[in-house]
């Protein structure tokens, strides 16, 4: 049984703006609904090896192994410097321009927005402090509740993501006649993505 509390913790944790969030909004903003809804997709499904790794009980060697952590955090960090260059790059793949984007595979979209999320080592850590409250203390059970909440948490997550994406999408045609705002527009999704790299590169295990 879902209980309401974990509904409510899990819905302001989702709705919070992380660099999920940002990529959703950068591919809505850049490339419309379908990008949107595939940038959403694949941020949640990135979800899954921590999840996997918090019910296993991996989170806790990710936290205890330096070395590991580190290794992810600096694959992180570089990810998202990438992105951050993507978005000031004339012709980047995640640029908002007023031209008409070049078409994109929805998988492709997914995939960069999973990396996001494998990337950052301090995820299978959240959900090893989220969700072991909120289960049922029956020992039998604790596997099947870890994934029963671990999967509403990626429908809330994916759900929200969406309708992140396609509210971007709809303000994309509100922008697009104007150059000096695209140009500020990619450069605010650069610095968040540079300062998102900047916060995880601060992380410690």
């Amino acid at each position: 049984m879902i209980s309401l509390q974990f509904l409510i913790t899990a819905f302001v944790v989702v709705l919070a703006p992380g660099t999920g969030v940002i990529y959703t909004l950068a591919l809505g903003l850049g490339r419309g609904r379908r990008a949107a809804v595939w940038a959403a997709l694949g941020c949640t499904f990135g979800i899954v090896p921590h999840l996997v790794a918090a019910t296993l009980g991996l989170a806790a060697v990710l936290h205890s192994s330096a070395l590991l952590f580190q290794a992810v955090k600096i694959a992180g960090v570089l990810y998202l410097l990438y992105l951050a260059w993507q978005m000031l790059k004339s012709e980047g793949s995640l640029s908002v321009t007023a031209a008409r984007p070049e078409a994109q595979s929805g998988v492709r979209i997914a995939w960069r927005g999973a990396l996001i999320n494998i990337l950052n080592p301090k995820l299978s850590i959240f959900f090893l402090a989220l969700l072991p409250p909120f289960l049922s203390g029956e020992a039998a059970r604790v596997t099947q509740d870890m994934l029963l909440l671990g999967a509403v948490f990626m429908g809330l997550t994916f759900a929200v993501f969406v309708l992140y994406g396609l509210f971007a999408a709809e303000a994309r045609r509100f922008i697009l006649g104007s150059e000096r705002v695209l140009a500020w527009l990619n450069r605010s999704f650069a610095a968040l993505f540079a300062a998102l790299a900047l916060r995880l590169a601060m992380e410690r295990a």
